[in-house]
């Protein structure tokens, strides 16, 4: 049986074989890895290969995934990261070049690169935790000009600090 590397369970316990690239783990006998336990959700989350790296999702669980103590919606999982699955700890285990990794990781988190801003904010456009946009400053008073249609010069771009 091929193994793309496996969950091995902190404080003992038989490891589990990732034997496909797509996982769904839960309670429910329809999982690929079913964890009867009744803290851990019937779809509890999803383990998944991008890049050459293992990611878990949470699906929504009623008690939660954890990387490394950190609760998670979506992250990708080093080789030996820990992750939980409600209160059930494993360690992953696998080798990134087994999967097709080449180069260096991707971003820490899918939602931490450019698909975690919205295109406004992208721009600049909106107040965020990093930068505020804000407007260019007004050229000084004398150099403003306006352009004025309401005089008998129409068309004629006035100095509003000249007299007429």
């Amino acid at each position: 049986m091929n193994s793309y590397g496996e969950l091995v369970p902190i404080g003992g316990g038989d490891p589990i074989p990732l034997i496909k690239k797509d996982l769904l783990i839960g309670r429910r006998e329809s999982c690929d890895i079913v964890l009867r336990f009744p803290n851990v959700s019937a779809h509890h989350c999803q383990l998944y290969v991008n890049g050459g790296y293992w990611y878990v999702r949470d699906l929504k669980s009623r008690n939660g995934t954890k990387v490394n103590g950190v609760p998670v919606t979506e992250k990708r999982m080093d080789p030996g990261d820990e992750v939980s699955v409600a209160k059930h700890k494993y360690e992953v285990r696998y080798t990134p070049v087994d999967l097709g990794a080449v180069g260096p990781p991707p971003n820490d988190d899918l939602k931490s690169g450019i698909f975690g801003r919205s295109l406004l904010e992208r721009a600049g456009l909106t107040k965020n935790d990093k930068k505020t946009a804000v407007a260019p400053p007004l050229p000084p008073k004398a150099v403003r000009e306006r352009y004025d249609v309401m005089n008998d010069d129409a068309g004629q771009i006035k100095d509003p600090n000249r007299p007429v």
